[in-house]
């Protein structure tokens, strides 16, 4: 095998991995899309990080709704279910 054929082996085994890449990017944005879509207006539901206590170690109030990480554990909000 010549240094030609071995430098067109790679060209392709590379051009096939960039392919593969974009085609799974483009799968994933596509995801998202339809599910941006799919929901009403737009939102996902349960944005709230004051739900999880690894990003509130401060125990501050929700910006969305300005519930307290203790008032989630009776939350009937429909955007929190």
């Amino acid at each position: 095998m010549s240094k030609k054929d071995c430098i067109f082996v790679a060209q392709i085994y590379v051009m096939g991995i960039l392919l593969i890449t974009v085609v799974l990017l483009l799968l994933a944005v596509a995801g998202i899309a339809i599910k941006i879509w799919g929901k009403k207006d737009g939102k996902f539901a349960g944005t709230c990080a004051s739900q999880n206590p690894f990003l509130n170690k401060d125990g501050e109030a929700c910006g969305f709704c300005g519930k307290s990480p203790e008032e989630f554990e009776n939350c009937t909000e429909e955007v929190h279910q």
